[in-house]
This record gives structure tokens, sequence and C-alpha cells, in this order.
């Protein structure tokens, strides 16, 4: 079998890539070649496998012809512009997160194989006027450009699988935290940095206040989710294909808790409380009620606590 991570230079597709390497397998199948792809060269990955890193730019379909072949089984797609940076960048965030999309779609309906593709998406799709809680057939409301670029990536996804174009499957993904690492353009990336510097003895600025509640889920577990939904049989995902991730809804307040009962009281004393009016309007879109009754009954899982979120950064990814 040969699986596919495009965007596996990021921090999503290298925890993916080490962890079908430590499987050797995936769909029952003997895991023979792994492809990272990414716009620059991802860090190569220890495996009992080829590993193969290649420069890809999804904006442009001679580059996605180069990734893409007749022997590709299974397709990770994971590379985006991020909330902020989207937001900003209105041309460059349809670029990557629309045509992009489009024409990794368009190779494989090209080629014919049918290949497995996972496409993440993401939890903007929902906002605005929409009826809380938010469940499996909630009306998309995306209230910033990211949403809007996701939910359009979705309804492509859900249309070339109808079609047989590919075996298709989406995946809203949470606020992933704690993340290792540096920090991104994504307007929620605060909501790693004000663990993961303290942790590691550094400040961190906080712009809400601790009421304010999200929606979270840990490296890990996104990754053991994103395996598990590769490998779903087709019939099994109904006639819509996309759905939220399972994760918890909790309070910046009780996040805080959780380190603080994991690694101390020191860590919450190099955290400062200024706004940041340049997010404002992203944020206040995003206290969300949301339930995922359809990702639980197929065996996805959330964290157990955000204690675990803690936990697993420490063990896996501090400093």
């Amino acid at each position: 079998m040969k699986v596919l991570i495009i965007g596996g230079g990021g921090l999503v597709g290298q925890k993916l890539g080490k962890a079908l390497a430590a499987r050797g397998e995936l769909r029952g199948a003997h895991i023979t070649e792994l492809v990272l792809a990414d716009v620059l060269d991802a860090a190569p990955i220890d495996a009992p496998f080829t590993v193969t890193t290649k420069q890809c730019d999804i904006s442009d379909p001679a580059s996605v012809e180069t990734i893409i072949d007749a022997e590709t089984d299974v397709i990770f797609l994971l590379a985006a512009v991020v909330s902020a940076h989207a937001e900003e960048d209105f041309d460059f965030g349809y670029k990557i997160n629309v045509d992009g999309t489009r024409n990794v779609l368009e190779r494989c309906r090209h080629l014919g194989t049918q290949p497995v593709l996972v496409f993440t998406s993401s939890i903007a799709v929902f906002g605005g006027e929409v009826p809380q809680p938010f469940g499996d057939y909630s009306l998309p409301n995306p209230q910033i450009s990211y949403g809007a670029q996701k939910a359009i990536g979705e309804l492509l996804l859900n249309d070339y699988t109808r079609k047989g174009f590919v075996r298709g499957r989406g995946f809203r993904l949470p606020t992933i935290s704690v993340r290792p690492g540096k920090p991104n353009r994504a307007a929620s990336g605060f909501m790693s940095s004000i663990f993961r510097e303290p942790l590691q003895g550094l400040p961190a600025n906080c712009p809400v206040d601790k009421d304010f509640p999200h929606y979270y889920l840990s490296p890990r577990k996104c990754v053991e989710n994103l395996i598990k939904g590769a490998e779903l049989e087709q019939e099994a995902l109904g006639k819509c294909p996309s759905m939220t991730m399972p994760g918890r809804v909790w309070t910046i307040g009780q996040m805080l808790d959780a380190m603080r009962a994991v690694a101390g009281p020191e860590p919450e004393k190099l955290i400062t409380w200024e706004p940041q009016p340049e997010i404002a309007g992203i944020l206040d879109g995003w206290r969300m009620n949301i339930q995922v009754e359809k990702a639980e009954t197929l065996g996805l899982e959330p964290d157990a606590s955000f204690e675990d979120n803690i936990r697993y950064f420490l063990e896996d990814d501090i400093g």
C-alpha cells in the first residue's frame, strides 16, 4: 500500500507519518511506501518501509501530478492556509484551500483509481445564527474566510465521492491543543501557547477571559482518529462523508485548572491577560457547543480530560 500525506511537513502530518511507521499497515494491508509532500521539504521519518519526501504546491495542478500516481492508495489532505492567515490574505486562502483541494480531487478523478481520501476540514464551518448545539446536520454558516473555504472543500469532497472519483471522508478538526513547536498564524494559536510556553518556563499571553469556552482535541487523539477515519468502510459513512471529529468543550479556566493539576501552580504565573483586537472578531464566533454522534458511533474518540492533553505534551513534545 502506498500512502500520501499532503501537508506531511506540518505538526499533524509528521505525527501521522510516525504513527503509520509504527503501525506498518493501514486498511489491512502492509504499507510499502509513504510519501510526505509539502510546499517545503518535510523532515524524514524512520520507518520499516520506503519514505519519500517531495515538494508540492497544491495550487498548481502540474505539481499535484508529481505526487499522486496510479499506485497511491490512501491520501491524507492536511495542507491548508489557517484561520487568521486566510482572513488576512483572501486570495491566497482561496488559492490553497479551495483551488488546491479541487486540484487534488481532479487528479484523482483523472487517474480513475478511487483512492481513499481523508480531508481535514474545521469547526470554523460553523457559526452565525445557526442554533446551537451544532450537530451532524447543522447548516454550515462560516463567519470567516477560512471556514467558508473549508465548507466549500467539504462540498467538493462529498460530490467527488458521490460520483465515485474518490472514497472520501472529511473530518472537521477541533482546535488542536497542546500543539508543540512555534506558534502558527491560526487565531486559535494562543490556545496552545498559554500552555506550551509556560510549561517550558516562557511567558505567554491569553487574549480572552477564563470563562471563554472552546472545543479541543490533543494532537495524539487527532492522529488516532485520522487513522480510524481512513480505515472506515465507505458504506458506513452514509450519504454525507464529512463530519465533526470528537473533542471536548472546556473553558480557559478549566484548562488552566488541568495544567495546575498536572504541572503545579508555577506555569500559570507566566500568563498575561491582554486583549488582541486583531483576532477579537474571529473569536467572537467561537463560543461553540458541538455534538458529534456520528463520528463517535463510527469509533472516533475525544480526549478523556484536558489533563491528558497536558500529559501528552509533556510525554511527546516538550522541548
